[in-house]
């Protein structure tokens, strides 16, 4: 079976970071990956169906089929160029994508087997202004679309990704970042294995360390930058949240029967505590409380609607909903309550 073979050494493992935000370039090509295959359709289906038709009331089916899908087709190389991040905004990222070297362009492009629509690739390869401009206008258009209304739960998979995998490596250490990366991806240190991979390929990270990108809509296999010269990047499938069973409204129909119980400062350091997603472990340090009173708090915060809780393995991730947003906006800081966390999981140097 092919498979890319990422090899780390110690200095890789310390140097290896993960992306604070979502990469809105990686979202453009995932996504339009998403829409040239059934595979996967199952967790995007809603995403899929609503999608055709905002492109086709948009006029943009004409821009995807020709100018798009034929840069970045689907279980086949893709050019480099199109994702060159991590970045955080779109517009820069269309501008560093816009601003690549002629030469470096013409080679990528020369790489994509039996490409579509030749004369569009054809035009960019050359570097004609007109031809790179509707590039960018398509990546806009596209991502206004097909991906920024759905950036709230873009952004809350990317975030609870992180802290899951943040809250592995303070408990367990560095190489748990690098554990469940998709059901095909085997961690045996020191090296990393994406079974089924298009390709049979060795990737020596050589103490560069590799940027690990969460991204919503990879789905099953992570995917890496092809050309070995370049910082490496691997994006992976990030966890998304399955919805919890029902357990009564989410909403209040008793305000001060829901919220009564929010009162008093311990519990309100513990939604405070969620912010940007935290373990029962990590709840409790920064409460400065037991992981059984945490448990207990955390469980009254979800029967009143104001946290999530999700199960990985032997760790619970509890999250913010959005009522409990708007509680931590309205109800002002009381005497000894902690303020929230600052600033979530740092990148692993």
């Amino acid at each position: 079976m092919r498979a890319l073979r990422i090899h780390f050494t110690a200095e890789d493992l310390s140097r290896t970071r993960l992306a604070v935000r979502p990469d809105p370039l990686w979202e453009i090509v995932c996504s339009l990956h998403r829409l040239q295959t059934r595979a996967g359709y199952a967790g995007y289906a809603g995403w899929y169906r609503q999608v055709r038709r905002d492109l086709q009331r948009a006029g943009l089916v004409p821009v995807v089929r020709e100018r798009l899908l034929p840069v970045a087709p689907l279980k086949r190389y893709f050019p480099d160029f199109l994702t060159p991040g991590p970045v955080t905004d779109l517009d820069e990222g269309i501008d560093r994508v816009l601003g690549t070297p002629s030469r470096r362009i013409r080679a990528e492009l020369g790489q994509l087997a039996a490409p579509a629509n030749g004369a569009w690739l054809g035009d960019l390869a050359a570097g004609r202004v007109a031809a790179l401009h509707g590039l960018g206008e398509a990546l806009r258009a596209y991502f206004r679309v097909a991906v920024a209304p759905y950036l709230p739960q873009i952004g809350a998979a990317v975030s609870g990704d992180r802290a899951l995998r943040g809250a592995r490596v303070l408990d367990t250490g560095a190489g748990q970042i690098l554990d469940d990366l998709g059901p095909d991806v085997r961690w045996d240190p020191p090296v990393l294995s994406v079974n089924g991979y298009p390709e049979d390929r060795d990737m020596h990270l050589d103490g560069r360390g590799i940027a690990l990108i969460p991204s919503y809509f990879c789905w099953h296999a992570p995917i890496a930058l092809a050309d070995p010269e370049l910082p490496p990047a691997l994006v992976y499938p990030a966890r998304r949240q399955r919805p919890a069973p029902a357990t009564g409204p989410t909403s209040p129909v008793d305000p001060e029967r829901r919220l009564g119980p929010l009162l008093g400062h311990t519990r309100l350091a513990v939604l405070r505590a969620t912010v940007r997603g935290a373990t029962t472990g990590e709840l409790a340090r920064r409460a400065g409380i037991s992981p059984a009173t945490t448990s207990h708090h955390t469980t009254i915060l979800r029967e009143a609607g104001l946290i999530s809780s999700q199960r990985h393995g032997n760790l619970v991730l509890h999250r913010l909903t959005d009522l409990g947003e708007t509680l931590l906006g309205d109800v002002p800081p009381g005497p000894g309550t902690p303020p929230g966390p600052g600033g979530g999981t740092r990148d692993m140097r």
